[in-house]
């Protein structure tokens, strides 16, 4: 009996060790757009593809990079409906730590949170894992910018440059080459944007692509603007 016999049971281990429904659930996410991100000296920068499948979809109404704190952000790659749970109860937990302690939460415990949640639907009956993979920007409390990514497994690692998605192989090797320890924020949105576009299917435009940054001298997590993203996008032209 080989390990397909063990594939639809989420909680129990095959012979070799795996669970299989979580290996099954990082497809899903290497499946999903790509999304990248990258930790600068005084902020972190997180963009993502979100071209669409048909040219009638209001491309307003698709958002991937949401605001969860005032100095933290999340972007996914992988099912989009499982993603907006985890952005609910993120939220919700960073509410309770404002009522409790009157303070943001710090990025760090934001993560461990989000990635609790995720590791509890590894282990339990009659639920299946998240079929998404997070990076996490933000500042922590002491005002280090961070970068996280956290997997479905529950698993999660802080990066000084990552990607996830359909083409996190090219785009990792190309973050590699292109990173550097000193790099400033501004260099990061445009390394950021040439990794996007090297695996870009067809015209990379600012309706076609999200971009967050949070900078380390105010703290404070943001989305681009459109007009904004043009600006790089004529630079980096």
């Amino acid at each position: 009996m080989g390990d397909s016999a063990y594939s639809f049971s989420l909680t129990t281990f095959s012979r070799t060790g795996k669970l299989l429904q979580i290996e099954y659930a990082l497809n899903a996410v290497a499946n999903g757009r790509t999304s990248l991100g990258i930790c600068a000296a005084d902020g972190v920068v997180i963009a993502t593809d979100k071209k669409l499948s048909s040219t009638l979809v209001d491309t307003d109404q698709v958002c991937k990079v949401e605001k969860i704190t005032k100095g933290s952000g999340f972007v996914y790659s992988g099912v989009g409906p499982d993603y907006r749970v985890l952005v609910r109860k993120a939220r919700k937990s960073s509410q309770a730590y404002y009522r409790q302690y009157m303070e943001d939460k710090p990025v760090s415990q934001l993560v461990k949170t989000t990635a609790g949640v995720m590791q509890e639907y590894t282990q339990s009956g009659g639920v299946r894992p998240f079929g998404v993979s997070l990076l996490v920007a933000g500042v922590d409390g002491d005002g280090t910018p961070r970068l996280y990514q956290v997997d479905p497994s529950g698993a999660y690692f802080g990066w000084k440059a990552t990607a996830i998605g359909k083409n996190y192989v090219n785009a990792k090797n190309f973050l590699e080459k292109r990173y550097q320890d000193d790099m400033e924020l501004e260099d990061a949105i445009h390394t950021a944007l040439l990794t996007l576009r090297e695996g870009f299917e067809g015209e990379m435009t600012n309706k076609n692509i999200e971009v967050g940054v949070v900078s380390k001298s105010d703290g404070e997590f943001r989305l681009l603007s459109p007009e904004q993203i043009q600006d790089y996008l004529d630079e980096a032209n």
